[in-house]
């Protein structure tokens, strides 16, 4: 039996990194997945390759930051599915600069997708699993939400109120048969650490006591733990994978 037989999850950000990693993982485990994102491009041609290979997959473009489309997408999902079991708010951007320097757009840009995308997917999803009586929802965090990171006062930011808001939801929803709980990924080999200068890579590698970078199917396990039933008496966790790192 797979880990998530006919279990209906719907991934932010699965268009590309760790969201296609993800996606991938869950639909082998035998998960219907619809994704969430804002590219559409690299978003149908990820779908339609699964879908080549057998899989259950569908795409919808959706701007998590936008609560009306969240709605809507939600809606769908049920008219198709008449559930959703796992929501996992892996979508997320960066727009990095110094406090002296970060414009307003970056600020509220980081704080729109990161943090009120979050809001606005578990609040649409979450009032379908009140009435299912059951889900999992994991959120992603970040090592920079505890630690914090030079350059990102808007990115810890929305990582740190994440951390909280898992926290809080944990509570409220706990009793209701719904899991929330959140992952804190490391530096993880994704194309946008691909494009940074080799210096600044070996010095992620050097914090990290395992002496490498993750991967994204590092974070899909972990997405895939918290999603399956292994994981059902874990609520309100903040799940590190970074590879033991040294802040």
């Amino acid at each position: 039996m797979k880990r998530l037989e006919n279990k209906i999850a719907v991934i932010t950000g699965g268009a590309m990194g760790i969201g296609n990693a993800t996606v991938e993982k869950f639909v082998k485990e035998g998960a219907i997945v619809t994704i969430w994102d804002v590219d559409d491009k690299n978003g149908e041609e990820f779908t339609g390759r699964l879908r080549l290979n057998g899989f259950n997959i569908f795409f919808k473009k959706v701007n998590v930051a936008n609560h009306k489309e969240i709605n809507e997408a939600a809606k769908e999902v049920i008219e198709r599915f008449g559930r959703i079991d796992i929501l996992i708010n892996n979508a997320g951007i960066t727009k990095d600069s110094t406090l002296k320097k970060m414009t307003q757009e970056q600020w509220q840009q980081v704080i729109d997708v990161n943090l009120t995308g979050v809001f606005n997917c578990t609040q649409a999803v979450a009032s379908i699993m009140l009435e299912q009586g059951a889900g999992k929802i994991i959120n992603a965090s970040s090592v920079v939400g505890l630690y914090g990171n030079f350059g990102q006062s808007n990115y810890a930011a929305t990582k740190s109120g994440i951390i909280g808001m898992t926290k809080v939801w944990a509570r409220e929803l706990g009793r209701k048969g719904i899991n929330v709980n959140a992952v804190a990924p490391g530096f993880i080999e994704t194309e946008m650490v691909k494009k940074m200068p080799q210096n600044v890579v070996d010095v992620m590698k050097e914090k990290t006591p395992l002496g490498r970078l993750g991967t994204t199917d590092d974070i899909a396990n972990a997405y895939l733990f918290l999603a399956s039933e292994e994981a059902n008496y874990i609520n309100g966790a903040v799940l590190s994978v970074d590879g033991g790192m040294i802040p």
